[in-house]
């Protein structure tokens, strides 16, 4: 027991003596662990030190010179068309020139808190600033967020390209250096405060405050000065004469800075901030002429590009812009665009000409009379609402790419409210056309169809297709199918969408400039889109398919070119119930108007309106046809001497000859007559297999015909019975077909109803009436039904006997003359004894002359040889943004 007590005490001796002397071995390894982590990181340190002070002595090695020439003036680059032929020198205009001295010291202020507010403490870089940038950069990646002082944007906008790269900005902040070295901040300072591109074409402040304000620097207000400061971020975007919005809102993160960084006081800050942007501006009327030049619509648009890809600042360093305009196309567009064709000086229209095959945008109509001044009505400065222009890509579009219909699917024009709702659906005839194809229902325009068709497709599957086409939605309903709703479009981008269906179903995003040559020659910067499929080639056939029937059946007729294969739609938006209730607007104003139209080789999009939304378009041809005339003009220019391939149906497609209106389709036989026969598409393997023998071949006469007298009313009241169970295989309603001969005469057409009664008055005395009813159906007509009535009796005065005169009333009342509802009354003037008179049932028709050469008016609104305006957006239509009535498109008939 002694023994293993004193052993364990010795080993505890042992032990304690190790410890003292250091040699407990698991403290040891930690520290030394520990160590040599220390020293790696130490080392990897002054290793990346290195490096990277390696790296930044080899770039600024290869740094360009600094260049006194470069540093004062922006050196002028080249605008080239698609032929490489310059059209712009940009920079070559008038410069004011203004030395530090001159330059007022609230500018300055403004200047420097909102770009550079420790400008005057550091030497070139500001690591404050860089700390901050390098933080955003490590959350949002590099390149997302700059640190640049005045010195490095003076250095950057003349010797240096504009890409994110560690060469760049290393290259940069060697120069910015010895610029801080070799110059005075003040002579930096005015550098910078004249060479910067404020906006469009314009160089620096002081040529910035005579082009907005017709001012002097010194005569500038605060609000002015602050407004010119905020410029330089965005020179295109914030112009305050096309985008006053967001150039206020600009304007006043300025003053707020001017106000952290105490150069101004909260009062001064509050004073400015109430001024409109828009109140000192300088009137159109006043504004400068001579910075007007070739093409601004179009180098408006390529500004545009450029600022969103970054590369603003390098039209200071002698590039060439090359782009994709078309100069004779643009010469037509403006030639057209500036035309007399509107219904008021102040109506406007924009317009945007697409090469179909490759989205390059080869003309644009910024609008009449454009400066680049004012607002561009072809660009994102005016998107609208898309009216029924909106319908192939939202409903029909994505329901053949996804479920495959055929354009003979049947779609019940019917009473309809959204879904899930009590706001019920109207078509603009306040009418129902009950089933009809999906093609009629497209080329008429029925709103009741396309919002069915979306509804059935469902707001994912659309919102897919439309933003494959370059139209942005996000929460979609039943409202957007139709063109109403908070969505708006430009020309551009509707322009962009319609390519593709005219090029297979491919989509290249519009776009003016093909690509940036810098200044030596050699490097390029490509900023053409790739071409991406974003539907089906069957889809893109069968409705430019559908499309082509707008133009030559529908509500584009106006538009057409004769012998020129091309698609298109027709769209009109409509004011609200409020809108309407609080500007005095009538039912028949539009703000709105659209054509988009395409063949194989060129899109074009066109809108007309007024700049202020609540200003109505009030008339119909020089007022809601203003965008297919244009459409019309331009294009006939564009394709004259060409041979214009036609559009070509792919191998995808079938085409298959059916029964008309049948559901589900039924093939034709060799025993269907033509009346009934309908070419119609299919995706390929969907073709129908069914064949029906039993096709109606003719129509049963109407039965039970009676004609009763009225005294007290002078009238004669028509009854007839109908009952047909064949009938069922057509879409088109039976229609009754009533005509009259007096005193054994030659019958007269007198009016056709879909009724089973009539009413007519104003008849004579003694005179014998025999009344024929005959059914018609998909240009089939019945044997006539007949009966005769003798009116007992003899007028007092017969001095009128042979004058024939009829009044009746029926209740299609769709068709219009020069687009203004009728009243439905049937006037037929029987002049002499010949019966030499007209009916003009819905419409008066032209008197005849001779026996029995009277025109029949009926269901034509002016049967005078002439287009019917009534067949073309004859009716008002009402609320295409979410109003009361929940409708929209007033072209529908």
């Amino acid at each position: 027991m002694s023994e293993q007590t004193n052993s364990r005490s010795a080993r505890r001796q042992q032990m304690e003596a190790e410890r003292k002397r250091g040699k407990n071995k698991k403290p040891t390894k930690k520290g030394n662990l520990f160590k040599k982590i220390l020293l790696g990181i130490v080392a990897l340190g002054v290793a990346i030190l290195v490096g990277g002070a390696g790296l930044f002595a080899f770039y600024a090695s290869s740094a360009p010179d600094l260049d006194e020439s470069l540093l004062k003036d922006p050196l002028t680059s080249n605008f080239a068309d698609r032929n490489g032929d310059i059209f712009m020198k940009f920079g070559a205009e008038k410069r004011e020139f203004v030395p530090y001295d001159d330059i007022p010291k609230e500018m300055e202020s403004a200047i420097l808190a909102t770009e550079d507010v420790r400008f005057y403490k550091h030497h070139g870089m500001d690591f404050w600033r860089l700390g901050g940038a390098v933080v955003a950069n490590f959350r949002s990646g590099f390149g997302s967020q700059g640190a640049s002082t005045l010195t490095q944007q003076v250095i950057k906008n003349s010797f240096l390209s504009h890409d994110k790269t560690l060469k760049r900005k290393a290259q940069e902040a060697w120069l910015a250096f010895k610029l801080e070295r070799e110059y005075d901040k003040e002579e930096i300072f005015e550098m910078y405060f004249n060479k910067v591109l404020m906006s469009g074409r314009v160089h620096g402040f002081g040529t910035a405050a005579n082009y907005f304000y017709g001012k002097d620097l010194d005569e500038l207000e605060l609000h002015e000065m602050a407004m010119l400061a905020g410029l330089p971020q965005s020179p295109n975007g914030y112009n305050p004469f096309k985008n006053p919005e967001r150039a206020e809102k600009r304007r006043n993160t300025v003053l707020n800075l001017m106000y952290k960084h105490e150069k101004i006081t909260k009062e001064q800050m509050e004073e400015a901030k109430a001024i409109p942007v828009t109140k000192t501006l300088l009137p159109e009327d006043q504004r400068d002429e001579n910075t007007i030049s070739k093409y601004l619509a179009y180098v408006d648009i390529v500004l545009d590009e450029l600022e969103a890809a970054g590369m603003m600042d390098v039209l200071s360093e002698g590039v060439t812009i090359q782009t994709n305009l078309d100069p004779k196309a643009q010469e037509a567009v403006e030639k057209a665009i500036n035309s007399n064709i509107y219904e008021s000086d102040e109506m406007q229209a924009g317009m945007t000409v697409l090469d179909t095959k490759t989205g390059e945008i080869v003309a644009i109509g910024g609008g009449r009379n454009f400066t680049g001044r004012n607002l561009n009505f072809a660009s994102g400065d005016n998107r609208r609402q898309p009216g029924s222009v909106i319908k192939p890509i939202l409903s029909y579009g994505p329901i053949i790419d996804n479920e495959s219909w055929s354009t003979a699917h049947i779609v019940n024009d019917e009473p309809y409210k959204y879904k899930g709702t009590d706001v019920s659906i109207r078509n603009v005839d306040g009418k129902y056309l009950g089933p009809i194809t999906a093609r009629e229902a497209l080329y008429k325009s029925r709103n009741i169809p396309a919002v069915k068709v979306f509804e059935e497709v469902g707001t994912k599957r659309a919102g897919q297709f439309a933003n494959k086409l370059g139209l942005s939605y996000d929460k979609l309903d039943s409202s957007n199918s139709i063109g109403g709703g908070k969505y708006e479009f430009s020309t551009i981008e509707m322009a962009g969408a319609y390519s593709a269906f005219g090029n297979g179903g491919l989509y290249t995003k519009p776009h003016a400039v093909n690509k940036v040559i810098m200044r030596d020659g050699k490097t390029e910067r490509n900023l053409a889109p790739d071409t991406v499929t974003v539907m089906k080639d069957s889809t893109a056939y069968m409705v430019t398919d559908i499309l082509r029937d707008v133009i030559t059946l529908g509500t584009g007729k106006t538009a057409s070119v004769s012998g020129l294969d091309m698609a298109g739609k027709t769209g009109t938006t409509n004011y609200s119930s409020e809108t309407k209730s609080k500007h005095g607007l009538k039912d028949s104003d539009v703000p709105d108007s659209w054509f988009t139209g395409y063949t194989t080789e060129y899109t074009i999009a066109v809108w007309g309106g007024y700049k202020d939304y609540t200003t109505p378009i009030k008339t119909y041809d020089r007022g809601r046809y203003v965008p297919q005339i244009l459409f019309k003009s331009v294009m006939t220019d564009l394709v004259s001497g060409k041979n214009t391939p036609r559009f070509k149906k792919p191998s995808s497609v079938e085409e298959a000859t059916i029964v008309k209106g049948s559901n589900p389709p039924i093939l034709a036989s060799n025993s269907t007559p033509d009346a009934l026969k309908s070419t119609e598409l299919f995706v390929r393997g969907t073709v129908p297999t069914e064949m029906d023998e039993e096709v109606l071949t003719e129509l049963e006469a109407p039965g039970d015909l009676s004609a009763q007298y009225d005294a007290e009313t002078n009238s004669v009241v028509l009854n007839w019975s109908y009952d047909n169970p064949a009938i069922d295989v057509l879409v088109e309603p039976i229609q009754f077909n009533v005509s009259v001969a007096v005193d054994g005469g030659e019958a007269q057409n007198m009016t056709m109803t879909s009724d089973h009664t009539v009413s007519f008055s104003g008849v004579e005395m003694g005179r014998t009436y025999v009344f024929y009813v005959s059914a018609v159906a998909a240009d089939i007509e019945s044997s006539p039904a007949s009966t005769s009535l003798l009116i007992e009796g003899q007028d007092e005065d017969d001095s009128n006997i042979d004058d024939g005169f009829w009044n009746g009333d029926d209740e299609e009342d769709d068709d219009h003359n020069n687009g203004q509802p009728n009243n439905g009354n049937n006037n037929g003037n029987n002049n002499g004894n010949n019966n030499n008179g007209n009916n003009g049932h819905n419409g008066n028709g032209n008197n005849g002359n001779g026996n029995n050469n009277g025109n029949d008016g009926s269901n034509d609104g002016s049967n005078d040889g002439s287009t019917d305006p009534g067949n073309d957006d004859g009716s008002p239509g009402t609320d295409s943004d979410g109003g009361s009535d929940g409708w929209t498109d007033s072209e529908d008939n």
